[in-house]
């Protein structure tokens, strides 16, 4: 079995699942929004985040976990009774994916794993290819043919990034990454080259 990489306190990661034999895991608007609410519930206490994409299969996230001093243990929910020891992030992020597998389970009905076994995570090391991520991920709806400007996307960070609304998405960081935020939609509004990323989740 593949070992997978650690999820580190103070380290980047593009996070990504897909469902189990590529079915779709959203059915439906509110399917978006409880996964949203799960993932405050069990990933902000513990993570930041950069940018992040809901389509019918799949997902992607960029996170930094944070560095266990910026953790409030007080936030922390987890599925079982028991507080642990140590707080794990990987373990977070099971709770989240049973938490809406559940939830999407009794609500349609059906049985059995949602997700594939094991999600995705990319440790993320430079500048470039964390500008380059971001991208990838606010253009995945565009790329799989959902709409054909990125910004009419409903269930990405994109218009979280562009707004003036209050958000918890690490909106400054990502915009200076860029320039200003002038800088961050001309740089959206071109086709960037995104092979290095593809080569990584191709190799996965």
């Amino acid at each position: 079995m593949e070992q997978k990489v650690a999820l580190l306190h103070g380290n980047y990661y593009h996070i990504y699942n897909r469902g189990n034999n590529g079915i779709d895991v959203f059915l439906e608007n509110e399917n978006y929004y409880h996964f949203l609410r799960l993932y405050a519930k069990y990933i902000e206490p513990i993570a930041d985040t950069y940018a992040w994409c809901l389509l019918k299969n799949h997902f992607h996230i960029l996170i930094r976990i944070k560095d266990k001093s910026e953790i409030n243990e007080s936030d922390l929910t987890y599925s079982t009774t028991e507080k642990p020891k140590v707080i794990e992030p990987s373990r977070q992020f099971s709770h989240l994916f049973n938490a809406y597998t559940q939830a999407i389970n009794k609500r349609h009905k059906r049985t059995g794993s949602l997700f594939e076994k094991n999600f995705e995570r990319k440790l993320v090391t430079t500048e470039s290819y964390f500008q380059k991520l971001i991208f990838y991920i606010h253009n995945n709806p565009v790329h799989h043919g959902f709409v054909k400007q990125m910004n009419l996307y409903p269930w990405s960070s994109f218009e979280s990034v562009v707004s003036e609304k209050p958000t918890l998405l690490k909106r400054n960081e990502v915009l200076n990454l860029y320039g200003n935020k002038e800088d961050f939609i001309y740089y959206h509004s071109q086709q960037q080259n995104t092979n290095e990323i593809l080569e990584v989740l191709i190799e996965s």
